[in-house]
């Protein structure tokens, strides 16, 4: 994995530079995921202000809703879900796409051709990876926080100047580093495992050949990167707490 992963990036650098393929794939990760995550950001928001809010009149503290709902997604909720959901919808795509392409022989195909699958096919899924998990993130924190502000100020008539001046007073810049570092780390995650596992299919004790084979490997990814995003956000949190 280690080697597959290294001779991935130095693909990145390698010209000539995959212009079209990275715009076909971060509009497969990220344009055709906005849906999902709008969706999720929408709810998480409208949880964490409905809770925040109970929770917060036991203490007299309904001010600090925005504070509350802004730190929990910029910092933990938004890169992690946002994570999980790409691993969902891009991830398990991934894998299947190349493990088919191995069970078919198609990779073997590029290397007779002499093409490079490394610079052909995973260097472009990459890029998009790393550059699309951040908007994607992005567009989660800004639509949760105006689905706490729904719940918060229209639904409990809390104090809209009050949700957006805690909020202002609260969060610095090494929170929105830390939501950024993470996502940008999760976008690596999910396409380095859910390549490597659909590259190396005809490797896998457990899977092979076939559609058996393809599934095994999939499902093999969703669970491993999915693990693998929850273990690397508590890695970051120490590191930068």
């Amino acid at each position: 994995m280690g080697i597959f992963l290294f001779a991935c990036l130095l693909n990145l650098v390698k010209p000539p530079y995959p212009i079209f393929p990275v715009i076909r794939q971060a509009h497969f990760i990220g344009v055709r995921s906005l849906f999902v995550i709008i969706f999720t950001g929408a709810f998480t928001g409208m949880i964490l202000g409905l809770q925040g809010y109970y929770t917060l009149t036991k203490f007299g503290s309904e001010g600090l809703l925005g504070s509350a709902v802004a730190l929990s997604l910029i910092r933990e909720l938004g890169p992690v879900l946002t994570a999980l959901m790409v691993v969902g919808r891009a991830g398990s795509a991934i894998c299947a796409e190349i493990g088919i392409m191995r069970n078919s022989e198609q990779i073997d195909a590029l290397e007779c051709m002499a093409i490079d699958p490394y610079k052909y096919l995973l260097a472009p899924k990459y890029i998009a990876g790393i550059l699309t998990l951040p908007l994607l993130t992005a567009i989660f924190d800004v639509i949760g926080i105006l689905g706490g502000y729904l719940i918060g100020v229209v639904l409990l008539d809390v104090n809209g100047g009050t949700y957006f001046q805690g909020m202002y007073a609260s969060v610095e810049w090494q929170d929105v580093k830390m939501g950024l570092v993470k996502s940008l780390i999760f976008g690596l995650l999910i396409v380095w495992i859910a390549s490597a596992k659909g590259f190396f299919l005809h490797k896998e004790r457990s899977g092979g050949f076939g559609a058996e084979g393809v599934s095994r490997v999939t499902t093999d990814a969703v669970v491993l990167s999915s693990v693998s995003v929850l273990v690397w956000d508590y890695l970051i949190s120490a590191i930068m707490l």
